[in-house]
């Protein structure tokens, strides 16, 4: 009898297991469409001749970089890995994933309130504050003098990352990986570690792409619930 019921009891135990969801990676970009994202780009408001920046081409998402916008996730995540795997194909230029994206066009009009990781080329992993903020060893040294400090227009909104050395050249493919974990955030650009930022203003909040001038193609957007962080294998 007492078998029977240990038995039962193991049979249960692991069919409450199995009913249990599952956490699972996720691909935020599709490689056939832009499902799952919306545009907000302040100049197709007013101009039905304005087209999105952002395209899908040959499997790939493109941001054409003009007029300048954001590509914006429909749903809210929280403790996350985010692998964006990104190139430039012709030129060096600009864009970037915003992280905890929250109130749209939050500073200049543009930006939603966000903790920005950066791609511009040569720079990949600095963090721009937006209208949120974030702290990082060595604070004056990377972010410059206390007192100018901000999250808003005018200010030191723009935190140096630890090396400018590893990004591919131009035409090769990056691998960026980004851990979000309650108020700290991690950044890992070709398996650099090139940031590491706590006591974030926010811990949650929508992706964002950029369109910031420059044509960027993506390959693989993809996103895993994290407990912990990885160390961005």
């Amino acid at each position: 009898m007492k078998k029977l019921i240990i038995v039962s009891i193991i049979a249960m135990a692991t069919l409450s297991c199995q009913s249990l969801p599952q956490r699972q990676t996720e691909n935020l970009f599709n490689g056939r469409d832009l499902t799952g994202w919306h545009v907000d780009v302040p100049k197709m408001d007013n101009d039905p001749e304005v087209k999105s920046p952002f395209i899908v081409r040959n499997g790939l998402l493109v941001s054409l970089g003009k007029p300048n916008g954001h590509l914006i996730s429909d749903a809210v995540y929280q403790n996350y890995r985010l692998e964006v795997q990104y190139r430039f194909a012709g030129k060096p230029g600009n864009c970037g994933v915003l992280v905890h994206a929250s109130a749209p066009r939050a500073l200049y009009g543009m930006f939603p309130k966000s903790i920005e990781v950066q791609m511009f080329h040569k720079n990949a992993g600095d963090f721009w504050c937006i209208v949120e903020d974030i702290s990082v060893p060595n604070m004056e040294q990377r972010r410059g003098p206390k007192e100018e400090w901000g999250i808003i227009e005018g200010k030191k909104r723009r935190i140096l990352n630890l090396t400018d050395d590893s990004e591919k050249p131009v035409g090769e493919w990056n691998t960026m990986v980004i851990e979000c974990l309650n108020n700290s955030i991690m950044v890992w650009v070709n398996d650099d570690l090139v940031n590491h930022g706590f006591d974030c203003t926010a811990e949650k909040g929508r992706i964002a792409l950029q369109a910031e001038g420059s044509e960027v193609e993506f390959r693989k957007v993809q996103l895993t619930p994290i407990t912990e962080f990885s160390g961005g294998d």
